[in-house]
C-alpha cells in the first residue's frame, strides 16, 4: 500500500515526472554535486548580497541587525529553502509540475512564481547593460566620472579630490553623478517622458542577452559548465576588493560604522521588516528556481545537507560583502572630510555612484573600477541566466512532446529572450530608470513573495502534511530532517510570513523614484497591475480547477495514486489537494494534521457531504470553495 511505503510513492511521483515518450529529447541531470552547488550558489548570491545586506546592516542598529536577520534565516528562510529544494529532486519537476502533482489545486504557485522569474528577466538584465557600460569606460586613461571636462558636464560640476564637500555650494554637482544621470541614462525630468531608445545601452543590453541565451540554449549541460566561471569568479574580484579595502586610510572607520552595535533599533518594527525581506530576495524564495535547479539532481542526492551548506554560504557572503564595501566607504568619507553617512547608498546608488566615487580616488583606478564592475557582472548574469534556465524549464516540462522536440527548446528560449529585450528597451530610454525602479518595487516585491511563502507552507505543512513530505525526504536521503522543519511547515513559517506581509500592507507607502520624484497614479496602477499578474494566479487557477474537474462532491472514483491520501475530503478537493481520486479510507494514525483538527476536518466533511444532498452541480463548487477556505483557516 502507498500509505505504508513512501518509497513507492516516491518512484510513483518520481516516473511521472519522466519523459515516456522515447523519442524526446532527455530532460538532463547535473553532471556532478558541484554543478549543482554552483548554480544554486549563482542564483541565490547576486547584485543584493554586495549593495544592500551591508546598507541595511549599517541602517538598522550594525550588529545588532544580525538578530532579526537570524531568526528570519532560521524560521523562514531554511525551511522554505529545503521545501522547494526537496521538492523538485522529489518530482524530477520545474516550478509548475512539481506543484502539480503534489497538490493540483496549488499548481498556481508555480505559475505565479514563473510569472514573477519572467518580470525580473526583463528588469534585472537591465543593470547588466549599466554595469558593462561602466565596464567598457573603465579603460579610458582617466577615468570619465573623475573629472569635469566631459562634454556632458555642466557648469556646476565640481570635483572632489581632497576637497572638505561643505566648502560645495547647494547646487553643486559631483562628476559621477553627472556621468552617471547625463551620460549613461540621460535622464529626463519626469517620469512621464520616456523619449527615444538610448542606442549605446540598447547594444549594451542586447550583448548581455546573447550571451545568457548561449549559456541557457543546451540546458543544464551547458549551464553547468558556465557556472563554474561565473559563480566561482565574484567571489575571486570580492576578495580582491576586500585585501584592496581594509588597506585603505579611513577603513577601520567604515567598518565600525558597519558593525558598531546600537540596541534600541531592535524596538523598531522596519528592522525586523526589513530583515524580513532581505531573506526573502536573497534567498530566492517562491521563484521557483530552486524547484528547477533540484530537479535535475539524482534522487538520493542529500539536498538536505547542500541547504544547509548554500544557506551558510550566502549569508557569510553578504556578512563579507560588508567589509569590503564600507572599508571603501569609511576611505572615500576621509578623503572628502564627511561623515561616513553621507557616502552611504543602496541599490544601484552604490553600485554607480559611491563605489566609483571612491575607486576614482585610489591609485590605479582603472583596475579596481574593472575589477568591481566585472564582479558585479557576474553577480548579475549566472542569477539572469539561471533564473531564465528554471523558466524555460518549467514551460518544457508542461509541454514536453511540443519542445523537448527538435530545436523547440532553442526556439522558445530565442523567443522568451526576444519578447524580454524588446521590453526592456523601455528601461533604456532617458525615462527607462522610472520604469526599471516601478518594475522592481511591483514585479517581485516583498508582500507577493510573502504571499507566495504561506500558501507554500500551508500547502505542504496541512493539505499535503508535514510529516508526509518528511517521509519523501527520508526516501531520498536515508534519514528523516529535524522535527524543527515541520514545526516551521505548519506553524512558525506561516505565522511569521503573515505577520510581515500585515505589517508591509500597514505601512505601505507610495513609491519614490529617481530624484524625488513620487510615482503618478498611473504609475502606480502598472506597478499594483505588475503584482496582481503574478498573485491573482492562485485564485484564479483554484477556481479553474474546481470548474473543470468533472463529478460532484458525492462521487468518488478509483485512479492513479499520485500521492498518499492523508484525509479524504469530497470528491473534487480530493483530486485537487491531494492529486488522487480514491474512495474514502480511514485516517491513519501516523499521518495527517493534529487529532483535534483532524476530527473538526472530517466533521467539516460529513456535514458538507450532507448539506450537497440539496443543491445543483453548480452549487456545490461554491460549497468546495467554502469547505477549502474553512480548512486553510483551521
Amino acid at each position: 500500500m502507498c500509505l505504508l511505503q513512501p518509497v513507492m510513492c516516491s518512484q510513483v511521483l518520481r516516473v511521472r515526472g519522466q519523459a515516456e515518450d522515447s523519442s524526446l529529447q532527455d530532460r538532463g541531470q547535473w553532471a556532478s554535486k558541484a554543478e549543482f552547488l554552483l548554480a544554486v550558489a549563482g542564483q541565490i548570491i547576486g547584485l543584493g548580497n554586495v549593495w544592500r545586506f551591508p546598507y541595511l546592516c549599517y541602517k538598522n542598529g550594525g550588529g545588532v541587525f544580525l538578530v532579526p536577520y537570524m531568526l528570519f534565516l532560521v524560521v523562514c528562510g531554511v525551511p522554505l529553502f529545503l521545501l522547494e529544494t526537496a521538492l523538485g529532486q522529489f518530482t524530477s519537476l520545474g516550478g509548475v509540475g512539481a506543484w502539480m502533482k503534489i497538490c493540483p489545486l496549488f499548481a498556481g504557485l508555480g505559475f505565479a512564481s514563473q510569472m514573477m522569474i519572467l518580470h525580473s528577466c526583463v528588469y534585472y538584465i537591465v543593470i547588466l547593460a549599466w554595469a558593462f557600460f561602466y565596464l567598457c569606460s573603465s579603460f579610458q586613461t582617466r577615468l570619465p566620472w573623475s573629472h569635469c571636462n566631459n562634454t556632458w558636464n555642466t557648469d556646476s560640476c565640481r570635483g572632489f579630490d581632497r576637497h572638505n564637500m561643505s566648502d560645495l555650494s547647494e547646487n553643486a554637482t559631483s562628476p559621477v553623478i553627472e556621468f552617471w544621470e547625463r551620460e549613461v541614462l540621460d535622464l529626463s525630468a519626469s517620469v512621464d517622458r520616456l523619449g527615444s531608445v538610448n542606442w549605446r545601452l540598447a547594444l549594451c543590453l542586447l550583448l548581455v542577452w546573447t550571451v545568457c541565451y548561449f549559456c541557457v540554449w543546451k540546458g543544464v549541460k551547458s549551464t553547468g559548465k558556465v557556472v563554474y566561471v561565473t559563480a566561482t569568479f565574484p567571489y575571486l574580484m570580492l576578495l580582491v576588493l576586500l585585501v584592496r579595502g581594509v588597506s585603505l586610510p579611513g577603513a577601520v572607520d567604515g567598518i565600525v560604522y558597519y558593525l558598531k552595535p546600537n540596541h534600541t533599533r531592535l524596538m523598531d518594527p522596519q528592522v525586523w521588516m526589513d530583515a524580513g525581506t532581505q531573506i526573502f530576495f536573497s534567498y530566492g524564495i517562491c521563484l521557483g528556481s530552486l524547484t528547477a535547479l533540484g530537479s535535475y539532481n539524482k534522487f538520493n542526492n542529500d539536498c538536505y545537507k547542500d541547504c544547509f551548506r548554500l544557506c551558510l554560504l550566502n549569508s557569510s557572503t553578504s556578512f563579507i560583502a560588508g567589509f569590503a564595501i564600507f572599508s571603501v566607504l569609511g576611505f572615500m568619507a576621509q578623503e572628502q572630510g564627511v561623515d561616513i553617512a553621507d557616502v552611504v547608498q543602496s541599490g544601484p546608488g552604490l553600485a554607480f555612484i559611491a563605489y566609483p566615487r571612491a575607486v576614482s580616488m585610489m591609485p590605479l583606478p582603472q583596475l579596481w573600477a574593472v575589477c568591481f564592475f566585472l564582479m558585479i557582472l557576474m553577480l548579475g548574469l549566472d542569477t539572469q541566466f539561471v533564473s531564465l534556465e528554471a523558466l524555460i524549464m518549467s514551460v518544457s516540462d508542461l509541454y514536453p512532446t511540443l519542445i523537448r522536440r527538435c530545436h523547440g527548446r532553442e526556439i522558445l528560449l530565442l523567443l522568451v529572450c526576444l519578447v524580454c529585450f524588446l521590453i526592456g528597451l523601455l528601461m533604456v530610454t532617458p525615462g527607462g530608470l522610472y520604469v526599471f525602479q516601478i518594475y522592481d518595487h511591483f514585479s517581485c516585491s516583498g508582500a507577493s513573495l510573502l504571499l507566495l511563502s504561506v500558501c507554500q507552507s500551508v500547502a505542504i505543512g496541512w493539505i499535503y502534511s508535514a510529516d508526509r513530505f518528511s517521509n519523501n525526504i527520508k526516501a531520498m536521503i536515508g534519514y528523516q530532517p529535524l522535527c524543527i522543519f515541520r514545526l516551521c511547515w505548519r506553524y512558525l513559517t506561516p505565522a511569521m510570513c503573515i505577520g510581515t506581509f500585515g505589517f508591509s500592507l500597514m505601512f505601505w507607502s507610495p513609491l519614490t523614484l529617481a530624484n524625488g520624484v513620487t510615482a503618478p497614479v498611473w504609475a502606480t496602477v502598472m506597478g499594483w497591475t505588475l503584482t496582481l499578474s503574478s498573485v491573482s494566479l492562485l485564485p484564479l487557477w483554484a477556481i479553474y480547477s474546481l470548474m473543470n474537474t468533472p463529478g460532484t462532491l458525492q462521487q468518488s472514483r478509483p485512479g492513479p495514486l499520485l500521492s498518499c491520501t492523508v484525509i479524504t475530503p469530497p470528491f473534487i478537493l480530493l483530486e485537487l489537494l491531494h492529486g488522487t481520486r480514491a474512495r474514502p479510507r480511514s485516517v491513519p494514525p501516523a499521518l495527517g494534521p493534529a487529532p483535534l483538527i483532524r476530527y473538526i476536518y472530517i466533521y467539516i466533511y460529513a456535514k458538507a457531504s450532507t448539506w450537497h444532498l440539496k443543491f445543483s452541480s453548480k452549487m456545490s463548487i461554491f460549497i468546495s470553495l467554502l469547505f477549502l477556505c474553512v480548512v486553510i483557516s483551521l
